[in-house]
């Protein structure tokens, strides 16, 4: 039950950037400040869905989900899409 809770953490983190995102993208002409928080966001998501993905593979192989860590920006970023 733990192990899903942690999950949801991240997950709720993913939906709050999401958000985050969609209300500054919905201004009508976006600032150098708001360009700059939209990049960080989108690190903070792809850190979100490289942990939550990390946990469901290890979860999968039979293994502690709570083995997987947040990486850091430059090899999240470095992933092909």
């Amino acid at each position: 039950m733990e192990q899903e809770a942690h999950d949801e953490s991240v997950l709720k983190s993913i939906r709050r950037l999401a958000e985050e995102e969609h209300r500054l993208y919905s201004h009508e002409a976006l600032t150098d400040a708001d360009r700059a928080r939209l990049a960080t966001i989108n690190v903070e998501l792809d850190q979100c869905w490289d942990l939550l993905r990390q946990r469901q593979a290890l979860r999968a192989a039979g293994r502690d989900p709570g083995e997987a860590h947040v990486r850091p920006p430059e090899t999240v970023e470095g992933y092909e899409q």
